[in-house]
């Protein structure tokens, strides 16, 4: 069964990235499955800290964009949205050039937050980074 809201849509969020450190750093939503957000990032010159390898900072960045993108998606639009809270990152090992890759699944997805975990990885499917990031759900405030 499926936990998204209505039928989200990958190239809406893309182009929301427009003018925001999203699209600053090349991080684009690629895939939704039935209970996860695929995304990718570059690992250039935009993404790199001065040793050479992918900025841990980096990394965070993705992996909260998908836990946002990811619990954004999975309330009505029209009544909630999402904020991060907390996130964590443990970096595992070095990238120096190419693409690495995130999917965010919920670990919980309550009333008021959701847990998010986030793993990713090296073209070769190695772990990059492990992530878990908590969405506070918050109502929309009042039209009045």
């Amino acid at each position: 069964m499926s936990i998204w809201f209505g039928e989200p849509s990958l190239e809406w969020a893309n182009s929301r990235s427009d003018g925001t450190a999203i699209r600053s750093l090349g991080i684009e939503m690629t895939e939704l499955t039935e209970d996860s957000l695929k995304g990718r990032m570059p690992v250039d010159g935009r993404t790199r800290q001065p040793g050479g390898v992918l900025h841990g900072g980096a990394s965070v960045a993705l992996a909260e964009t998908l836990a946002s993108w990811g619990a954004s998606m999975t309330v009505d639009p029209e009544q909630f949205y999402c904020v991060g809270m907390e996130i964590n990152a443990n970096h595992v090992r070095p990238v120096a050039d190419g693409w690495v890759y995130g999917e965010a699944r919920p670990l919980t997805r309550g009333r008021t937050t959701q847990v998010w975990d986030i793993r990713i990885t090296d073209e070769q499917g190695r772990p990059v980074c492990i992530s878990r990031c908590t969405m506070a759900v918050l109502p929309i405030p009042s039209k009045y």
